[in-house]
């Protein structure tokens, strides 16, 4: 009868260190979800169409709040030092566990800062040239850049950038050597390609939707993109690159994890909806943009692992 009294004692002290929220239903309140780019792109519809999907599903309001700023960094630092609650709630690229924790080390951002609850987005890499460009293929870049080691130039949202990346694992399996310019937005890079001032543009694909004033030379990807059919994939030239920029919902370390099982219920259902369906496609979406919890979690480690050693490489550089 001690030892039972003793134990029930235990029991009742645990439950009473624990936060108060940890014995609420969940969720009972408003929810946020935190972008941390600026409004009125790509990922910022994707974003808002996903919330809109999912607040009937958990029977609360979800809010979007778009905190910009260091790549990424500060929206994603405020949302890993919130109460891990299952309230706020972070949509992101996979790149906040694989490339921030090394680019924006003295941001506190770690490996394993959040928990991964689905992915909703899965955005294919690019290369493109201008329309009367005479290099028209990855062979034709390969041996472009071969007889000009490093005098070829090309242009990226930004250093450490996804599409970045792209370039340098597609020219270290070619072999080659290029000068990257650093741009602010897809745009730009696109306006200096089209001007002849940048040989090649590294994008996110769906940044050349609607347009005929760029070539896409390759996709990164394993399959040509239903809105791109005419343009090859790099594997289909040769390389098996396949980098992308995927992500979706994050949580903080330490969300209950009944609290993300819910989170991953209402994601599931709210990413198959026709409303949300749209919005992917406007987007340049693929068909399977979607993973459970599960896959994402596999695919992200993977991410991790394979930046982490890019990473490497282009700091030995």
């Amino acid at each position: 009868m001690l030892i039972r009294r003793r134990l029930a004692a235990a029991a009742a002290a645990l439950v009473l260190a624990s936060p108060a929220w940890a014995q609420e239903a969940f969720p009972s309140r408003s929810l946020q979800f935190v972008l941390p780019y600026p409004p009125g792109n790509a990922i910022d519809l994707l974003v808002r169409a996903l919330a809109a999907e999912m607040s009937p599903l958990l029977r609360q309001s979800v809010v979007v709040i778009n905190r910009d700023g260091a790549a990424g960094a500060v929206g994603s630092v405020s949302v890993a030092r919130a109460a891990a609650d299952g309230y706020t709630v972070l949509f992101v690229p996979a790149l906040v566990a694989s490339v921030l924790p090394v680019t924006q080390a003295s941001s506190g951002l770690r490996v394993d800062s959040f928990r991964p609850v689905c992915q909703v987005f899965n955005n294919s890499m690019a290369l493109v040239v201008k329309p009367d460009s005479p290099i028209r293929s990855l062979a034709d870049l390969q041996a472009a850049a071969r007889a000009q080691p490093g005098r070829l130039t090309y242009g990226t949202l930004g250093v450490t950038s996804i599409p970045h990346l792209a370039m340098e694992q597609w020219a270290g399996a070619a072999g080659v050597e290029f000068t990257h310019v650093p741009f602010r937005a897809d745009a730009a890079v696109m306006t200096e390609v089209i001007t002849g001032r940048l040989d090649v543009g590294s994008i996110v694909l769906g940044s050349a939707a609607g347009r005929n004033d760029v070539r896409i030379l390759a996709v990164f990807d394993s399959e040509r993109h239903p809105d791109f059919p005419d343009s090859a994939t790099a594997v289909e030239q040769g390389f098996n690159v396949l980098p992308a920029s995927f992500g979706g919902l994050f949580v903080p370390a330490g969300t209950p994890e009944e609290r993300i099982a819910a989170l991953e219920t209402a994601c599931t259902t709210a990413a198959g909806t026709a409303a949300y369906r749209a919005a992917a496609r406007t987007g340049s979406q693929p068909a399977n943009f979607f993973l459970d919890r599960a896959a994402f979690t596999r695919r992200l480690q993977s991410d991790v692992e394979t930046k982490a050693a890019q990473l490497r490489r282009l700091t030995l550089n």
